[in-house]
């Protein structure tokens, strides 16, 4: 189905089904302003409705399909979380705060299980304020755990507000959680080079140093593989496989 142009004229490019058809450049500013998939093209071109993508001058105007680390793909928010969170530097106190508790309610369970109660919890929690989790009294609590849209789980409920005011005190020793917590990495990240999920250990020495430390201050529900998720999540340590774009771009 290939077709010629005039000799002379410079090419541009339709592709349909991977397949690729030189037309005139003489109607290339028409062409690229059309989104219909009716449009009129050059006479010279065949046209098959519904079976086409415009290339300029040879490249694609939509690009490829991303490639992701394959644990975040079972559903939207899932992607969205692995393309927009997971693994971007976090320096804000809240944020720190917020994955501590909910890194803390997904002990013993899937992440994607806490990822779909995470504005159940941000209702919760005083949309992780640490001040305020750290005044919630015991019949606020009980309270909670009559809520279906957290983990209602006695130990991990009662343990957020001890850890909010664990968290008030390394505020007030260190400045920030942030300065804190940063000091474990050397105060940048780890950038590590997975080619697959295998090679991701669940702890590392960093977060053993980062949860005994957590443990001698009072902290519960931080032990080295809770840690280690909260520093993967907050961008302490590049966990992305080499082969995911974020893996660059974080």
């Amino acid at each position: 189905m290939g077709i010629g142009s005039e000799e002379g004229r410079r090419n541009t490019f339709i592709t349909i089904l991977g397949m690729r058809f030189p037309t005139n450049q003489k109607n290339q500013k028409e062409q690229t302003k059309i989104s219909h998939p009716f449009f009129l093209l050059p006479e010279d071109t065949i046209f098959y409705p519904m079976m086409y993508l415009v290339i300029n001058n040879g490249s694609m105007n939509q690009p490829p399909e991303k490639s992701r680390c394959p644990w975040c793909l079972s559903f939207d928010d899932y992607i969205r979380y692995h393309d927009e969170e997971w693994g971007v530097p976090v320096h804000d106190d809240r944020v720190h705060f917020e994955f501590l508790i909910l890194e803390g309610a997904q002990a013993g369970l899937s992440w994607s299980t806490i990822l779909k109660k995470r504005e159940g919890y941000r209702k919760a929690f005083a949309d992780f304020d640490p001040i305020k989790v750290a005044r919630f009294t015991e019949k606020r609590l009980e309270k909670l755990l009559l809520d279906p849209s957290i983990i209602r789980n006695r130990l991990k409920v009662f343990a957020a507000v001890n850890n909010a005011k664990r968290f008030l005190e390394v505020q007030k020793e260190f400045g920030s959680f942030d300065k804190y917590i940063w000091g474990f990495v050397g105060n940048k990240p780890i950038v590590n080079k997975r080619k697959t999920l295998g090679e991701i250990k669940p702890t590392t020495k960093e977060s053993d140093a980062l949860s005994k430390d957590l443990i001698k201050r009072g902290f519960k529900f931080v032990g080295s593989t809770v840690i280690y998720a909260h520093m993967q999540a907050c961008g302490l340590v590049n966990d992305h496989l080499i082969t995911c774009w974020r893996y660059q771009n974080t």
